[in-house]
């Protein structure tokens, strides 16, 4: 059985109990007592009519215990016209059972009342998924006519409702026989009904169909039951006649297959403009003849704090139309159209919401010029022109957080909304509300993890003038799009560029923080110029600190909980590359025929597991033009293929000399296997370059007294060939001051060396492995001012270690405009000292 038919069936028996078949039926005097009981609450709660009949009605209905007296809740029941609701009733056998209540009051001759009870068992209309505080007042808006007549047939009791169906009124009914009401030949049928049911003495119900005319002049099918009322002898006392309008039954059965529907709908979507439509889409045209949902403009985004209910002194938030549905086409009842932002007037039912928080009802739209719908003069015009006689907003709060309004209007539509509609929109509403509030947490935390992405990640590969570099990340985490792989380039002195891709296990916000963590770590340790197998080494002791710490808290997810690292340093001065893997598969390579080799990489043991094996770097020579792609597993192994094929995929796909990088990067994202990915995906593409030998120069310098002026005139002479006479007067303090450092701390030869490329780098070599500090000298040192005065004349300085010994380096930022070259550009600087293009940090011979 569909949800729909599921819920028709559970509706019709709700409206059955609604209309008084299958019910219980009680008769209470003024004061609470029992004067009529029926066979059907003798089965329902065990009680004979010689065993209630004369107590009072707390014996078995536990609500009225919750009063001091019982009359207390008689004349509570009288200030609201009856009483409807779930309570529970106490069976004889002393069980308690959960049933629907409805309590109507009945006037007699001389103002006398009577009330009717009935009671219907629960767990007839359990199944349906509706709450029964809004499953009752929606059943009890569909109003019945209750008539009790005595043995003869006369009416003794009569309720408000009753001359609603049939026009007549309470003073000419009271007393008479029914075909003094109903002069027609249904009166016969009736007449011989009701004796039927008084010989029986039983509660069976007899149903029977009629048009009874009303007082609009139309006609309207009544169905009608009879319960037969016994004493406390267990003898007939009178019949109960319950009618019901079909038409009224019949939207109140739609009403709430209307509410059953909407559990469905609402909650199959987190995209908050959906839901609004749909809710809007639900209530027209059962409910309304034009609705309109309106968000708190941040809804939609998931930014901005939450607009709290009753916060004081805050401004009334703005509101985004996000829903809008009508009978009539093009929705003309709308000044404004989906997504665009509402103009609400300063006092109307909206704002009255807004600010409150509680919903409004207006059964009759004051619409007279020069009252609040004239503030908008659009809006006034919209209203008047399509008859908006009748209005409901509905605040949309989820949490005690306000996200928008719902407003419903009739205009086609003669008759006002009243309670009934009120508690059916509330619901649909709230409903809603909950998605919403969903979609809303979603937006938010899917922004977050966009900004964590957009931090975590890098905005903009650097390659300088060492790479070129492209880039693709696609998360397992799709919903979220972030996830435990990162990729880096890093620039180092020397116009080097380290290259980084990692991989943290799982994916989602958890494995992306750790990720983040890792990424500041890499940094920090490439800042300190180490070698890749240090920097892997030191990685490694971050890790497991940091696993440790999580370790003391108690139930706290470990930060890391395995990761693997490639970092490689490439030098386009020597096209040197030398890489280090910490667990992680090796960099593809190909040349520029499209050969593709995976050098014989160790892949030591991943981050963080302790097992205290060193990691091994190796070093290659890469022709200028080559391709080195950096991945992450998620690449090149999937289930039911072995990491192997993967490799040997992506080589195939990445050989194809004359691609852009970008093609290439598509390319192998378009080829990943035809399967949902369980892992993040990272390719790191990049294309060597090649430093010209134009643009470095090497000297070797003797360790003496002559070392730093010859340094001086070196530099000098160099910066003229590069047109950089402006970098002349600081160049040669800071080569002053590091050569005159390595003659007073060395015992070799002094290497210097200019590199022009996107900086001006001046590194000089020694062969003491010593890192240089500065320190705070003070007025009466002769030294310790020298690294304080290179820092001042450059941007950044720095030293890193060097086979035999180390490199001490400072950039200087190059002219914007620099002076034309004095000389050819590929012409070598005459000297008459050694010179020569050698790797970064060594010592020529």
């Amino acid at each position: 059985m569909t949800a729909a038919a599921f819920g028709a069936v559970t509706v019709g028996k709700a409206l059955a109990a609604a209309d008084g078949s299958d019910t219980a039926i009680a008769l209470l005097d003024d004061e609470g007592t029992v004067v009529g009981w029926t066979q059907a609450a003798e089965q329902l709660v065990g009680y004979s009519a010689g065993e209630i009949v004369g107590r009072t009605a707390d014996l078995v209905l536990a609500e009225f215990t919750h009063m001091p007296t019982t009359t207390g809740f008689v004349e509570q029941c009288h200030v609201r016209n009856g009483w409807s609701g779930t309570t529970e009733v106490c069976h004889r056998d002393g069980r308690l059972l959960d049933v629907c209540l409805r309590i109507s009051m009945l006037r007699g001759e001389g103002g006398a009342r009577r009330w009717l009870v009935s009671l219907t068992d629960a767990g007839v209309l359990h199944g349906d998924g509706l709450n029964e505080s809004v499953r009752g007042p929606l059943i009890a808006g569909t109003p019945i006519g209750i008539v009790v007549r005595d043995l003869q047939l006369r009416c003794t009791w009569v309720n408000d409702a009753m001359g609603r169906h049939d026009g007549t009124p309470r003073d000419q009914r009271l007393g008479r026989w029914i075909r003094d009401a109903q002069p027609d030949h249904s009166a016969d049928v009736l007449e011989a009904l009701m004796r039927q049911v008084l010989q029986s003495g039983t509660t069976k119900v007899h149903e029977y169909r009629m048009w009874q005319p009303t007082g609009l002049g139309e006609e309207h099918p009544f169905s009608v039951s009879f319960h037969c009322l016994l004493d406390a002898d267990g003898q007939a006392l009178g019949v109960c006649v319950i009618s019901s309008d079909v038409v009224e039954n019949q939207q109140t059965s739609e009403r709430l297959a209307l509410l059953g529907e909407a559990g469905a709908r609402l909650g199959s979507t987190l995209d908050v403009m959906q839901v609004s439509q749909e809710l809007a889409d639900l209530a027209v045209p059962l409910l309304a003849d034009y609705v309109a949902v309106d968000l708190e403009q941040s809804v939609s985004f998931g930014e901005g704090p939450p607009v709290r209910i009753g916060a004081a002194g805050r401004r009334l938030p703005g509101l985004r139309r996000a829903g809008l549905a009508s009978i009539s086409h093009g929705v003309p009842e709308s000044p404004w159209v989906r997504g665009e932002l509402v103009l609400a007037p300063s006092v109307s039912p909206l704002t009255a919401v807004l600010s409150a928080g509680k919903s409004r009802l207006e059964p009759a739209l004051d619409i007279a010029p020069g009252t609040w719908v004239d503030e908008v003069p659009e809006l006034g015009h919209r209203i008047r022109e399509n008859g908006m006689h009748s209005l409901m907003v509905v605040p949309i709060r989820a949490r005690r957080t306000m996200l928008g309004v719902a407003l419903f209007v009739r205009t086609k539509n003669s008759v006002p909304f009243h309670g009934a509609d009120l508690v059916l929109a509330e619901t649909l509403v709230r409903r809603a509300a909950h998605s919403l509030d969903n979609a809303r947490q979603y937006a938010r935390q899917h922004t977050a993890a966009l900004t964590l992405q957009r931090h975590l990640l890098p905005r903009r590969l650097r390659g300088g003038m060492a790479v070129e570099v492209a880039s693709r990340y696609l998360p397992a985490d799709a919903d979220h799009c972030v996830g435990g792989d990162w990729f880096d380039t890093i620039p180092l002195s020397g116009a080097r560029v380290a290259l980084v891709v990692g991989d943290v296990v799982g994916h989602g916000l958890h494995a992306a923080a750790t990720m983040g963590r890792l990424r500041t770590a890499v940094h920090t340790l490439a800042d300190m110029e180490l070698p890749p197998d240090e920097l892997l080494a030191h990685l490694d002791d971050t890790v497991q600190r940091l696993g440790e710490e999580e370790c003391d808290v108690p139930d706290q997810i470990p930060a890391v909980t395995g990761a693997t690292c490639l970092y490689a340093v490439y030098d386009p001065a020597t096209r040197r590359c030398t890489m280090a893997s910490a667990g992680h598969p090796p960099p593809a390579i190909i040349d520029a025929q499209g050969r593709v080799v995976y050098p014989d990489l160790a892949a030591g043991p991943p981050l963080g597991v302790g097992l205290g094996d060193p990691f091994e770097s190796v070093e290659l020579e890469l022709p200028e033009g080559s391709l080195l792609a950096l991945y992450t597993d998620g690449l090149v192994e999937s289930r039911g293929h072995d990491i192997e094929e993967g490799m040997d995929r992506l080589g195939s796909v990445l050989a194809q000399p004359g691609r852009s990088l970008e093609e290439l990067c598509d390319i192998a994202m378009q080829n990943l296997p035809d399967h949902a990915l369980c892992d993040d995906v990272t390719l790191l593409l990049v294309r060597t370059r090649a430093l010209s030998p134009s643009r470095t120069a090497f000297w070797t310098l003797q360790c003496d007294e002559t070392a730093v002026r010859n340094a001086r005139d070196l530099a000098a002479e160099q910066l003229a060939e590069w047109g950089l006479e402006c970098l002349e007067d600081a160049t040669k303090l800071i080569v002053s001051e590091l050569v005159t450092n390595a003659v007073s701390h060395g015992t070799g030869p002094i290497g210097l060396r200019l590199i022009r490329h996107q900086a001006l780098t001046c590194e000089v070599s020694d062969t003491d492995s010593c890192a240089p500090r500065t320190r705070l000298a003070r007025t009466t040192d002769e030294h310790g001012r020298g690294l304080f005065l290179v820092a001042k004349l450059s941007r950044r300085w720095g030293c890193r270690s060097a086979p035999g010994g180390k490199v001490v380096w400072a950039e200087q930022d190059l002219p914007v405009h620099p002076a034309r070259n004095r000389r050819p550009p590929d012409r070598k600087p005459s000297t008459p000292l050694s010179m020569g293009v050698g790797p970064t940090g060594a010592v020529a011979a």
